[in-house]
């Protein structure tokens, strides 16, 4: 039982690792720019243009939420609102090219972090990890309780 119990610890200790990368990547975007407003801007741009209540959803908070934060990352130019061609009264979000270089300056901070990471790593140990990092992701996707989405993507 002990070997567990350190298992979850290294796995806790990773998460925290994981967050912190993320976190940081943040601040890749432009002073101003919140983590939440970040967040949206990453989930969004995964999803194109998409009604508020859908982006909402994804993110797994309440649509006055996400009104808030467009109404913020529109006055600079990041998001842009527009209605559904079908629906007229349905309000649209998506990200503009603006938006997208803030995006992409998120993701870029992220992925140079993870390499670092992984240039630590001996090269002998790299499929390993690739592998085990494979599997612990097919078993979340297995596990009923655990959530593989979360509240929309860092």
């Amino acid at each position: 039982m002990q070997a567990l119990s350190d298992d979850i610890a290294d796995l806790e200790r990773l998460t925290r690792v994981l967050v912190a990368v993320a976190w940081d990547s943040a601040h890749a975007a432009p002073r101003g720019v919140t983590f939440p407003q970040v967040r949206l801007l990453v989930v969004l741009d995964s999803m194109g243009r998409v009604p508020c209540s859908r982006l909402a959803e994804a993110m797994g908070v309440n649509a006055s939420s996400v009104t808030r934060l467009a109404d913020k990352l529109e006055a600079h130019g990041y998001v842009a609102r527009g209605v559904d061609e079908y629906r007229r009264t349905v309000v649209t979000v998506e990200v503009t090219p603006a938006g997208r270089e803030v995006v992409a300056g998120v993701v870029d901070r992220r992925h140079r972090a993870l390499a670092e990471l992984l240039a630590e790593l001996p090269a002998d140990r790299h499929e390993t990890v690739s592998t085990a990092v494979r599997d612990l992701l097919s078993a979340a996707e297995a596990a009923p309780g655990v959530p593989t989405a979360g509240p929309g993507r860092l």
